[in-house]
């Protein structure tokens, strides 16, 4: 058989759980299609659940504190990047490419640090520059894409920050973006964004892709591509008409939205309450990266926002997915639908990310559709998006440079016979984000999940069967001790291969 195209789409911070066809009231009929045709995996991880150590994992293959980007804010080594699966794959005759959010190294630094993502760097990298980069041959990327901030000015930025100010009128643009053309009851971050679609970063990021799979790619090569739009992230602006899609009155509101430390591990109350330690960053960790309780009424403001751009992200699937057809590549290529992490968006009353690894944010979407591979069947069996690196080697033929820490999805995809007993998940977090200092590990099966903290020997356990809202914490209970064991026992199958403390070289 010829060897498949690959084309990864990734979002930022979707949960596992906001599909139409998981049930939730919102709007995604191309990923329900694509679900349809695809092997979904409904207990897939994340193998770290903040931004720059997750996107290192899916590239490298490796658990956090192997590739050294074990939390924000430190930069991927470029010697380990490019030998993950872009590097290995374009080793093996593929074309690379990558197209929208990157975030493999810091884009907010204290001083510059000369990488392209790099806001204080990036005017080193002409207009002329497409990479190479991290192993991928040719890149288009966005820096940060996140509309807390303005674009940069030229010749600062990227690609999409050159299209943006392109005609002089960024300022104008800007201005539109951060206005509120509706009431949000005041809830935190969200706004309906009056900044023009066209113009905006997600349909960029398709556009751009498909741009290249009709014109750029070398038809003599199979590709391997990877397209990350940068949303559905907080700030909450979803532009208009998409942020009216969903009525706030007609969301899901999360069961259990009271925000309680009770029989919770320490670190839980710490890490919402306490001080960020850098005095250079706290008042931005406070003011963007937590959010206070918020009102029913406010939360589902949030998360119908959350839903127009999940829906507006589900749109430009539909145009990819009509651009392989068009180009004759959708019988022969793989796709999968991905997130790098999670949302707790309201479970627990939580907003956003954090120590704690609750199902919202720890899971995340695995949709895997192309040739060989079951369609319309549900694997509910323990996986994670370091799994992708071992599976591109598998389907391509190609072989891996440095060590893996996943392994091949094909037989889960191709079989029904194959099974998986655990995924694991790692964050160590440097006193900078919460006040304190966490080593935390997690191990999730498919009926349960452990989390601990190696500094300190607190943990959390959950039968996820028992209480899928995870309200008991099962971590000292005797009943469960048997469990525990064998959970730590997995935890301990983890490679020693661990780097120390890497150095930060900014907040993210």
């Amino acid at each position: 058989m010829t060897r498949p195209n690959i084309l990864l789409v990734s979002a930022d911070q979707q949960r596992a759980d906001c599909f139409g066809f998981m049930g939730r009231n919102i709007k995604t009929p191309h990923l329900d299609q694509l679900a349809a045709e695809a092997t979904h995996f409904t207990s897939c991880i994340t193998p770290s659940v903040v931004c720059q150590p997750a996107r290192a994992s899916i590239l490298t293959g490796q658990l956090c504190r192997t590739h050294g980007v074990h939390d924000n804010g430190i930069d991927l080594d470029p010697e380990v990047g490019e030998k993950g699966w872009a590097g290995a794959m374009a080793a093996a005759g593929y074309q690379t490419s990558f197209f929208g959010k990157a975030h493999f190294s810091t884009y907010h630094t204290y001083e510059p640090t000369g990488t392209p993502e790099c806001l204080r760097s990036s005017a080193q990298y002409g207009a002329d520059w497409n990479g190479p980069y991290m192993g991928f041959q040719h890149l288009e990327l966005m820096l940060v894409g996140h509309n807390w901030w303005a674009p940069e000015k030229p010749p600062a930025g990227q690609h999409y920050e050159r299209f943006y100010h392109m005609d002089g009128r960024g300022d104008e643009k800007t201005k539109l973006m951060w206005e509120n053309a509706g009431d949000t009851k005041n809830a935190a971050q969200v706004w309906h964004s009056r900044l023009p679609v066209a113009w905006h970063n997600t349909p960029w990021t398709a556009d751009r892709t498909i741009e290249w799979l009709k014109h750029g790619r070398d038809p003599d090569k199979p590709f391997c591509t990877w397209v990350s739009f940068p949303d559905p992230h907080h700030p909450f602006d979803c532009p208009e008409p998409w942020s009216w899609l969903h009525k706030p009155e007609d969301v899901d509101l999360p069961k259990n939205r009271t925000r309680s430390y009770a029989g919770k591990p320490w670190w839980h109350e710490a890490a919402m309450e306490g001080e960020p330690a850098d005095p250079k960053f706290a008042d931005i960790r406070k003011a963007y990266s937590r959010i206070q309780p918020q009102t029913d009424d406010q939360l589902r403001e949030i998360i119908a926002n959350t839903y127009g751009q999940i829906a507006f992200i589900d749109h430009q699937v539909g145009r990819l997915m009509i651009a392989l057809q068009e180009a004759g590549l959708a019988e022969n290529t793989i796709v999968i639908y991905i997130s790098d992490h999670g949302d707790w968006l309201g479970d627990h009353g939580l907003i956003l990310k954090g120590p704690m690894h609750y199902e919202g944010l720890l899971r995340v979407p695995m949709i895997v559709r192309g040739p060989g591979i079951q369609a319309g069947v549900a694997v509910d069996q323990p996986v994670s998006t370091l799994d992708l690196g071992p599976t591109f080697y598998d389907y391509g033929s190609a072989t891996p440079l440095q060590t893996q820490h996943g392994s091949s999805l094909r037989p889960l995809l191709e079989t029904d016979i194959a099974t998986r007993d655990f995924a694991l998940n790692e964050w160590g977090l440097l006193p900078g984000r919460v006040g304190v200092a966490l080593e935390l590990r997690t191990v999730r099966t498919r009926t349960h999940k452990l989390t601990v903290d190696l500094n300190s020997g607190a943990g959390e356990l959950y039968d996820l069967v028992a209480d899928p809202d995870e309200q008991v914490n099962l971590f000292d209970a005797p009943e469960a001790a048997d469990i525990r064991r064998a959970l730590e026992g997995y935890i301990s199958t983890r490679p020693n291969d661990t780097r120390p403390d890497g150095t930060p070289v900014g907040t993210a």
